[in-house]
């Protein structure tokens, strides 16, 4: 016999618990499976939070040894304490984990511990930790599975040498050498929080730029401050061959067009290109479910699969991979089961990269703009012009925002500089309503903040800054 539900949700991450949450809510009868054990997702276990928690430890740290004797604030030698900060970030992660536990209680959600298959369309097996099964049948079901860290062709992810992300969070020691293959926002944070606990960090990116779909003039920016910071990142390179040893790893590199190998010694590589749909273990074709040759599930406006009452989100479809995405297409997802209307603004997704400074981005960059010939002003202003960055000793970075040259509509922000993942949610909320840039310079922002660089560079969009 089959337990059956309303909504059958498959995976307990970031979309899928805020799926079945939001279902419960709406007065349906929900269970989420999730096999990790624990609920949260790669994000909440072994990604977004964690990585802050190492990212907020390693900062104060590194502040403590340096900026605070600016402040007239002086230590004696700062001693780091890895195995205490990585219990921080262990209990970090148990108390969210454990929240999100207590909401499914809460909202009476069945939590069914094991990995999910179909055995049909109507139908998913759950096979426990301890090798049970059991069966349950959803009216509609939704696949929140996520993703995975890809590699790269000939390289074996062991993480022991060689590490993905994940194994990152957990290394046994402080490195001497790091050696991180990829440039984007994983491979920059985690490179951060070593490299402030002193590791030398070399991050090689086959592109010739780092976070490849961020602003250019945002990038390199970006990259003269993490130079600065000491970290070596070498751009127009490839990884040719990666060898792991028994005490280090040696990376065998060369130019992307070509050129003379250079093998770099270290003690760890973390492998950090991208990530790549979960979808071990669904059996999709006994649900008949479609997925395209990039191993994302299709789907229509309503995140329904070709298999009408089956519907997919989060990592597992198209589109950014971030958390907050698949929050999003969670919730809404759940409203369209519900019969509510259910919407996600595909062009106010925000990213953000959690180093010291952060930079963050939302809608359309210069480059997009120019490749589609759009007529646009540019507004920008140095947080070097605002108090409370300069009080705060954060005055590197930038606001700048883009404009239609016609309607004055806000097109894209792009921020690099202190607490830019906070400061991107006002610009966030003014693409949302279509808001102009004079919408955004006619708004009193409280004095002193950092969210004045945000008005000082809208009110640049039209050549009348007040404070540069």
């Amino acid at each position: 016999m089959s337990d059956s539900y309303d909504v059958v949700v498959i995976g307990g991450g970031p979309g899928g618990y805020v799926a079945a949450i939001r279902a419960a809510q709406l007065g349906l009868n929900v269970a989420c499976i999730e096999g990790r054990g624990t609920l949260g997702g790669t994000c909440l276990n072994v990604g977004c939070i964690p990585s802050k928690a190492l990212l907020h430890a390693s900062e104060v740290f590194h502040d403590a040894g340096s900026s605070h004797a600016k402040l007239g604030v002086k230590t004696a030698e700062v001693e780091l304490d890895l195995d205490t900060m990585m219990s921080y970030k262990d209990e970090t992660v148990k108390g969210l984990t454990s929240g999100v536990e207590f909401l499914f209680k809460k909202y009476k959600v069945t939590y069914l511990k094991g990995w999910g298959g179909f055995k049909d369309k109507n139908t998913v097996e759950v096979t426990g930790e301890d090798g049970s099964k059991q069966t349950v049948t959803g009216k509609n079901i939704i696949i929140a599975t996520g993703s995975e860290p890809a590699s790269i062709p000939g390289v074996e992810i062991d993480e022991d040498r060689v590490v993905s992300s994940t194994g990152a969070l957990s290394l046994p020691g402080v490195p001497k050498h790091l050696v991180v293959i990829g440039g984007g926002y994983i491979g920059l944070e985690m490179g951060s929080v070593w490299a402030r606990l002193g590791s030398d960090v070399t991050v090689v990116e086959y592109l010739d730029r780092i976070v490849p779909g961020m602003d250019g003039e945002i990038a390199k920016e970006f990259t003269k401050i993490l130079t600065k910071q000491g970290m070596t990142i070498k751009t127009g390179t490839k990884v040719t061959g990666v060898e792991a040893l028994k005490t280090k790893a040696k990376v065998t590199i060369e130019p992307a067009d070509g050129g003379d190998a250079e093998v770099l010694d270290c003690d760890y590589v973390l492998v950090s290109v991208g990530r790549k749909p979960y979808t071990d273990g669904l059996n999709l074709d006994a649900a008949g479910v479609k997925a395209n040759d990039k191993g994302q599930i299709e789907i229509d406006e309503h995140w329904k699969t070709n298999v009408g009452h089956i519907y997919a989100i989060g990592d597992v479809v198209a589109g950014p991979m971030l958390a907050h995405k698949a929050m999003d297409e969670g919730h809404a997802c759940a409203d369209v089961i519900a019969g509510h209307v259910g919407h996600v603004n595909y062009d106010a997704i925000p990213g953000v990269v959690y180093t010291t400074p952060e930079v963050a981005s939302v809608g359309k960059t210069e480059e997009q703009l120019k490749d589609e010939g759009v007529d646009y002003n540019v507004g920008k202003f140095p947080f070097m012009g605002n108090a409370k960055a300069k009080v705060g000793l954060h005055s590197e970075g930038f606001i700048k925002i883009l404009a239609d040259k016609k309607t004055d509509r806000v097109l894209g922000v792009h921020i690099i500089g202190a607490d830019a993942g906070n400061l991107i949610a006002e610009a966030v909320l003014a693409m949302e309503f279509d808001a102009s840039s004079e919408d955004i310079a006619l708004t009193m922002h409280a004095h002193p903040t950092l969210t004045e660089s945000m008005k000082e560079a809208a009110l640049a969009v039209t050549g009348s800054p007040v404070h540069m």
